[in-house]
């Protein structure tokens, strides 16, 4: 039996960051990680490294410089002939990426000293010393520590009767393997990994059909940036359809067929190559035995944790996907370096208010904060500031003035409440504001201060001081 301080169970973005943190702090550190390559060798970087976030920017990178030079360079007075696509190379490419970032985690845990053990952990039991934890692998382990950290991720949500085969109805990882560029593909879900996905797919060639469940497109993103992005999917031939019932689903040789009823009660029929479903996630606590050291879990399989990440037992935390709050890769990360600094004894810091979020298809769409919508709500009083991209030299030159800049500032003390951004590379713009919103900067803060020229940032001041009605642009 193998001792340790911290033993990490989870080498996704929350746990990977968490064991580098804690033995950054002076604890011997163990991650626990299953993820496999090809051929069977460790992946660490969970999900988002492997089968999410790292592999669907590659693609979107690519299938996006594809897209430019069929459609876009002749623009810029480039001519393009023969213009071909090479599908195995493009994911070959992608392939290269996510091993670069394996690699570079397993380099990390190395010059850390953190000890990596290639297998599923499991508690066991509880201990005098901490609890027991077991990792089945390659080869068999029983480790020991006082605290625990659980960061096992998500797996995408099925739709009831309709399992993921991977071949016809794909979750994202199959969504990032298809062989063929498929004419036409189907999208159950506007989620982010759904119209990531899609958006590859367009690019490429494939007729793009979404079916949404909600009346509302976007519902979480501010209406007007909703709007605003839902024009520009549609002028780019994505079809998107809202308010929709999916009914049966059938999965044959030659694809997928959905009944689904539309917003006006009328029978449909969608005929597709492949179905990408993009309906959410779970918690991945499946294999955990958290009934072994009765620790806590919520009606949707997620550990039950406090706002610090504690769980209902001593020494056991919890971060990430696997706990309450956002899905999303950096907030894993923060709580990760929190919880190991809480285990020191010092004050992890969190701001749930200021973590941003970011949609990676073409427009990009990023926000941080309240949307107008839950000021409104709240019958908090604002003022808002919006600022076009093509009133913005930089956005023009790059022949990309889609979108716009959104600002909600309070009414009385003018201290920004949210910042919305549809348009050329938001997932960049969007951290100023919330840099601006960790310091509760004003509206004013930000119209004050000094933007290179020309540049997409300088749209951000414009819609700062927008907000006063002074935009010196438009």
């Amino acid at each position: 039996m193998k001792t340790f301080d911290v033993i990490v169970v989870g080498g996704g973005p929350g746990g990977y960051i968490a064991a580098i943190r804690a033995a950054q702090l002076g604890f011997n550190t163990a991650c626990i990680d299953e993820w496999k390559n090809e051929k069977g060798g460790p992946a660490p970087g969970g999900t988002c490294t492997n089968v999410g976030c790292i592999p669907s920017k590659a693609l979107l990178q690519s299938s996006e410089n594809y897209d430019q030079a069929a459609h876009h360079f002749v623009d810029h007075g480039i001519e393009v002939k023969g213009l071909g696509l090479d599908l195995t190379k493009m994911l070959a490419r992608k392939d290269t990426v996510v091993k670069q970032n394996n690699e570079g985690i397993l380099f990390l845990f190395k010059k850390n000293k953190v000890t990596f053990f290639h297998g599923r952990g499991a508690f066991v039991a509880a201990a005098a010393d901490g609890y027991q934890i077991k990792v089945t692998g390659a080869a068999e382990e029983t480790l020991v520590a006082k605290h625990v950290i659980v960061a096992t991720g998500s797996s995408a949500r099925a739709l009831a009767g309709t399992p993921f085969d991977e071949d016809k109805i794909l979750s994202n990882d199959g969504a990032l393997r298809i062989g063929a560029v498929p004419q036409k593909l189907g999208l159950i879900g506007s989620g982010v990994i759904g119209l990531e996905m899609g958006s590859v797919w367009r690019r490429l060639g494939s007729q793009v059909t979404v079916l949404e469940a909600l009346p509302t497109f976007l519902g979480a993103v501010d209406e007007q940036i909703a709007r605003e992005a839902h024009k520009a999917f549609i002028r780019q031939g994505m079809k998107i359809e809202l308010g929709v019932k999916v009914g049966e689903i059938k999965s044959g040789k030659k694809g997928v067929s959905v009944a689904w009823t539309d917003a006006k009660g009328q029978a449909q029929m969608l005929d597709a190559d492949k179905l990408i479903v993009s309906i959410g996630r779970v918690p991945n606590t499946v294999g955990l035995n958290p009934d072994a050291v009765g620790l806590k879990l919520d009606e949707r399989g997620a550990v039950v944790v406090d706002d610090e990440c504690r769980t209902n037992l001593p020494g056991v935390w919890a971060v990430g996907d696997v706990v309450r709050g956002p899905m999303l890769a950096h907030k894993a990360e923060d709580e990760g370096v929190a919880v190991a600094e809480r285990i020191a004894g010092q004050h992890g810091h969190v701001n749930f208010n200021t973590i941003p979020w970011v949609i990676y298809t073409n427009p990009e769409i990023a926000w941080v904060g309240q949307t107008e919508q839950q000021l409104k709500a709240a019958g908090v009083k604002y003022r808002a500031g919006t600022f076009p991209f093509m009133a913005n030299g930089r956005a023009r030159a790059l022949g990309d003035t889609t979108g716009m800049v959104k600002f909600l500032a309070d009414a009385a003390t003018d201290e920004i409440l949210g910042v919305h951004i549809v348009g050329p590379m938001a997932s960049e713009l969007i951290s100023e504001a919330v840099v601006a919103m960790e310091f509760r900067a004003s509206a004013e803060d930000i119209a004050r201060i000094c933007h290179a020229h020309p540049s997409l940032s300088e749209a951000t001041r414009e819609a700062a001081l927008a907000v006063d009605k002074r935009s010196l642009n438009f």
